[in-house]
């Protein structure tokens, strides 16, 4: 089981219940999950045991055990990944948008591990029971490229890659606006959005994350562009585009409210490239822009016209 410790440091926070505090914490965690893991003694405050209606006081040392999902509540599902490369140590899966990577709360099923449980015999676990073979992930609105361990020697070393930042990631992206240079960087600190636990932010105490972007193409009132990661912070492009006033389309968390109604952001993670945990080849592939986002491009360059 992962356990999770906070401090109470936000006075918004005080007198709130806790159940309703740590749902914002987590944004996996629903309120009425919390309601149950305090009746199974699962979250104590200050060393001790609470009911659901504890309001929260500055400074609470809340401690949180999660009741992870095991090994048997995970079922083979066929979802006819798509498999871009595959071999007894790595694979590239691609993970259609709307997709969740991994079970979480409220999503036991229809996950890329379901689906690669089906299709592969061999998954790394070193991620435990609820995340064979994951080595790191992509929001569920975003399409694309995931690197995939068969066994925990590949899955160590894909892990040392991105920590010495020698993985190739490009994301192509639909941001509002006009960007009037060709290309950028933003070295800018991530954490948790101090207002809204459920956001990331930049923030003066955050980790590192710097974002490498260069414009492919000009709207009315858009910008496309290719942003390559050197870090891979949650949120990490969607934060960062916000951060300099370039908000990505679509994005329903970081966007402004009136947006194209994409059911999403518009992110694409269509480049991945790593060197071969046991050859030492460098291993590159590239997906294909989604239907939905081409039909997207294609309707803004009529509109424009």
């Amino acid at each position: 089981m992962t356990t999770h410790n906070f401090t109470i440091d936000n006075s918004a926070d005080v007198g709130q219940r806790i159940d309703k505090v740590l749902a914002e914490l987590n944004s996996e965690w629903s309120r009425t999950q919390m309601q149950d893991w305090i009746k199974e003694k699962l979250v104590k405050v200050n060393g001790k045991d609470v009911k659901s209606n504890y309001k929260v006081k500055m400074n609470d040392a809340i401690e949180v055990t999660e009741k992870e999902i095991v090994d048997a509540d995970i079922v083979p599902e066929n979802l006819n990944l798509d498999i871009y490369y595959e071999d007894d140590d790595v694979a590239i899966v691609y993970k259609p948008k709307g997709m969740v990577v991994h079970p979480s709360a409220g999503h036991y099923t229809g996950t890329l591990v379901n689906g690669l449980m089906y299709q592969m015999k061999n998954l790394s676990g070193i991620n435990g029971e609820v995340r064979p073979g994951i080595v790191h992930r992509i929001d569920k609105d975003t399409s694309g490229l995931l690197m995939v361990a068969k066994n925990d020697v590949a899955h160590r070393s894909l892990v040392e890659q991105l920590i010495d930042k020698t993985v190739t990631r490009k994301y192509t992206a639909l941001v509002h606006g006009n960007i009037p240079h060709d290309y950028g960087t933003v070295d800018a600190p991530i954490g948790r959005n101090k207002n809204d636990r459920q956001s990331m932010d930049v923030v003066d105490d955050g980790k590192e994350a710097i974002t490498h972007f260069n414009v492919k193409e000009h709207f009315k009132n858009f910008t496309l562009i290719e942003c390559q990661l050197e870090t891979g912070r949650t949120h990490q492009i969607r934060v960062h585009m916000k951060y300099i006033g370039f908000p990505l389309a679509g994005d329903p968390k970081y966007g402004p409210r009136k947006t194209l109604d994409l059911d999403g952001q518009a992110l694409h993670a269509g480049i991945i490239g790593f060197d071969h945990p046991v050859t030492n080849e460098y291993i590159e592939r590239e997906a294909p822009l989604p239907e939905s986002f081409t039909q997207l491009l294609e309707e803004l360059r009529r509109t424009d016209a």
